[in-house]
Order: C-alpha cells, then sequence, then structure tokens
C-alpha cells in the first residue's frame, strides 16, 4: 500500500471528522437537509455510473459472479434495513436513551461496507479507489448532520464522527490488504456487491431520508440531483484532461 493510497483513504475519514464538527455548530432545516440528501445522492449516482460499473466491466469476471455478488449485497443491505428497523423499534421502548443503539449499529456497519468499498477500489487499481473515496465523502459528510438531528449534539456528535472516521479508514486499509493481489473474478465480485450496496444507499437512505416530513418536495430538489451528478463527472473529466 503506497502513501499516496493511504492519503486519499484518510480523506473520507476526515470529512466524516468535519461532517461532525459542522454538526455541532450548525443545525439545518428540514428543506436545507434535503438539498443536501439530495446532492449526494447525484454524487453517489455518478460515483456509480461513471466509475464503478465500467470498472466492473473492465474485470471480466464471469456473468454468474457479478450477478450472484450483487443479488448478495442487494440481501445484506436488505438485511440490515430490517435489523435496523426492530433494533430502532426495542430502543424506542428504553426511556433516557440519548442515542438510538439501533441507528449507530447500522451507521457503523454501513460506514465498514463504505470503507471496504473504497478498499476494492484501490485493490482494483486505476483511479476507482480515489474517485470512490471521494463520492463517499460527500456522504459522510452528510452523516454527522442526519445523526445529530436524530440522536445527539454538542461533543458527543464530533466524537461519534471521529469514531465513523476511523472505522471508514481501518474498513478501507482491510479492503485493499484482503484484495490486493485477488483474481478479477473476486475484485469483479467485490465490486459488483460494492454496487448494489451504493445503490441501496441512494434509493432506500439519501432519497428516502429526504423525501420524509411535511414539508412537500419540489423540482429544485431535482435539479439538485442533476447538479451534484453534474459536479462530479465535471471533476472527473478534468482529472482526466478532456
Amino acid at each position: 500500500m503506497t502513501s499516496r493510497e493511504l492519503l486519499l483513504m484518510a480523506i473520507p475519514a476526515c470529512v466524516a471528522l468535519a461532517g461532525g464538527v459542522l454538526a455541532a455548530l450548525w443545525h439545518p432545516s428540514h428543506r436545507a437537509r434535503s438539498l443536501i440528501q439530495h446532492f449526494a445522492a447525484g454524487v453517489v449516482l455518478a460515483a456509480l455510473a461513471v466509475e464503478l460499473l465500467p470498472e466492473i466491466e473492465r474485470e471480466h469476471a464471469p456473468g454468474w459472479v457479478l450477478g450472484g455478488s450483487f443479488a448478495l449485497g442487494s440481501l445484506f443491505m436488505f438485511g440490515l434495513k430490517i435489523g435496523t428497523q426492530k433494533l430502532n423499534a426495542g430502543g424506542a421502548k428504553t426511556k433516557g436513551a440519548s442515542v438510538p443503539k439501533g441507528l449507530l449499529l447500522a451507521t457503523f456497519i454501513d460506514v465498514a461496507v463504505d470503507g471496504f468499498i473504497i478498499g476494492a477500489g484501490f485493490a482494483a487499481g486505476g483511479e476507482t479507489g480515489a474517485v470512490l473515496a471521494i463520492g463517499l465523502s460527500v456522504e459522510l459528510l452528510f452523516l454527522g448532520l442526519a445523526l445529530a438531528s436524530e440522536a445527539t449534539r454538542g461533543w458527543r456528535i464530533i466524537a461519534i464522527s471521529g469514531a465513523i472516521g476511523g472505522t471508514v479508514l481501518v474498513a478501507a486499509v482491510i479492503g485493499k490488504v484482503v484484495l490486493a493481489g485477488a483474481s478479477h473474478a473476486v475484485i469483479g465480485g467485490a465490486l459488483s456487491f460494492a454496487a448494489a450496496a451504493l445503490l441501496y444507499l441512494v434509493t432506500e437512505e439519501l432519497l428516502m431520508e429526504a423525501h420524509e416530513g411535511d414539508e412537500p418536495e419540489t423540482p429544485f430538489s431535482t435539479l439538485v440531483l442533476f447538479a451534484g451528478f453534474l459536479a462530479f463527472w465535471t471533476v472527473q473529466l478534468v482529472g482526466r484532461g478532456r
């Protein structure tokens, strides 16, 4: 593992901590949160469409491996969703709990998967790891705001965000080490699993949460989603010198 790769892996961790600091100082309205979520969804969709899916094709893994890994990733995220709902339902009956334990557990599992995805991207070679690290950083920046609105505030959210950042970094290093030198089938399967996880992140977390609440959504929110996609795509095109 090179120092450049480690530095890039540290970007999401630092962004996660920065998100906690931001959450401790700023409490956005539902409207502002919704726009942030739409922008983040656009960025993650761009990472999926512009970098991850083409990289999966370049691995030339067997179709049954890719399809099976995508299905496994979908079932894993579905199981995580069901488990989170049950934990939160049980935690709601516990008085005096400042932080919903189900939400925190799901969050740490989610960011660990994100970190492993980043590590898999670096194992695949090229710029996949760097692109995924930057793309998922947008999600992690928002995560502090989401946890602050749901659970706690002040120094506690900074501590939680720091722990989240550390989890992402460790998981990314593990992903890189475990998959280093792996076959094309293994790399392709890992990236296909990652694609399912990212698709879940967009459809079942970012956009679903953005549409919650009493305030009606406006067409401007959709425009912000496309702006997020375009911003990420533009950065990649400029980086390739086009």
